[in-house]
């Protein structure tokens, strides 16, 4: 059995995250901060299921619109979404805490990122999730190295197992089956750790924190290094058409979007995560040889950047 205070510990520390992260954001767009929308949530029992505290920025000079989220909820899960968890066919008691953020640019020389990290349990397991990944318009390879070196040396603290193995899954996780392409450079994704007790919950909570406190210097660098590059329609264009793939994914496929969905979650932070301008074109053509055809490649099969 874990630790009774894991709840509390998790929704304080997710609580830091999203703080520093925010200050961080605000401290390099320079013209807006966020704003916070505390929320609460009904179960579906009709008893209080907690709630939360929605940041949104938007219309920045860095950031088009960027998404900082803290929840910690409770309740019961509908029988249909217990057992797909793996849970009974009945109304199962559930408790999840988290910190999710979604980040898209003003500049397409600037990458989209996504990070998550959660607690939950269901019925008597406990476990944790979550990952960070980077989504490019115009990559660039030093870019890529350094979000995943900071990842790796993050994983190598606790285990030289956990690079290897969550860049993989984030490989396989972020992946567009109909369109045959990932959807961005990959990163780091894990899910249902620590579960069925294969690992410490202990030892996970230092991983998630310190994942968590690492995403700053992640990210922020590669913002510095893009934000003031020059650009000009096309590129702008290529951006909104790109922005598609990224709410095909989180529509169809994201597993944060659907237990918000099932779980009876709000609305507003769960769909915080899409883009505030997209397109999508009819058979576009993209020009042998283009920066465009070179993300594709990219995104066409999963590679090693460190």
């Amino acid at each position: 059995m874990h630790d009774p205070n894991l709840r509390v510990r998790c929704s304080e520390l997710f609580k830091r995250v999203q703080n520093q992260i925010c200050a961080a954001l605000e401290k390099v767009d320079g013209a807006t901060s966020f704003q916070s929308d505390l929320w609460n949530r009904t179960d579906i029992t009709g008893e209080p299921g907690g709630g939360g505290d929605t940041r949104v920025l938007c219309e920045g000079a860095v950031f088009e619109k960027a998404g900082v989220n803290f929840s910690s909820v409770h309740g019961h899960l509908s029988p249909e979404f217990s057992a797909k968890l793996g849970g009974t066919a009945q109304q199962t008691p559930f408790f999840a805490t988290g910190v999710s953020l979604v980040i898209h640019p003003r500049s397409p020389m600037v990458p989209t990122t996504h990070a998550n990290w959660r607690f939950l349990e269901m019925g008597d397991r406990a476990w944790f999730g979550g990952g960070s990944d980077l989504t490019p318009y115009y990559p660039y390879d030093e870019d890529a190295t350094h979000f995943h070196q900071v990842l790796r040396d993050t994983c190598a603290k606790h285990s030289p197992d956990f690079y290897p193995r969550f860049k993989k899954w984030c490989d396989e996780y972020f992946y567009l089956p109909h369109r045959n392409e990932a959807r961005g450079i990959g990163g780091l994704f894990f899910d249902y750790l620590g579960k069925e007790n294969e690992l410490d919950h202990e030892s996970l909570f230092s991983f998630v924190s310190d994942l968590g406190f690492a995403f700053i210097d992640q990210y922020i660098p590669i913002v510095e290094r893009r934000k003031d590059e020059s650009f000009g329609e096309s590129e702008r264009q290529f951006q909104l058409l790109r922005r598609g793939r990224y709410v095909e994914f989180n529509l169809l496929y994201d597993r944060g979007t659907h237990f918000g969905l099932q779980t009876g979650g709000r609305i507003e932070s769960i769909l915080m995560s899409l883009p505030p301008l997209v397109r999508w074109d009819y058979c576009p053509t993209i020009e042998p040889g283009s920066r465009e055809a070179r993300l594709l490649e990219i995104v066409g099969s999963p590679r090693e950047w460190l």
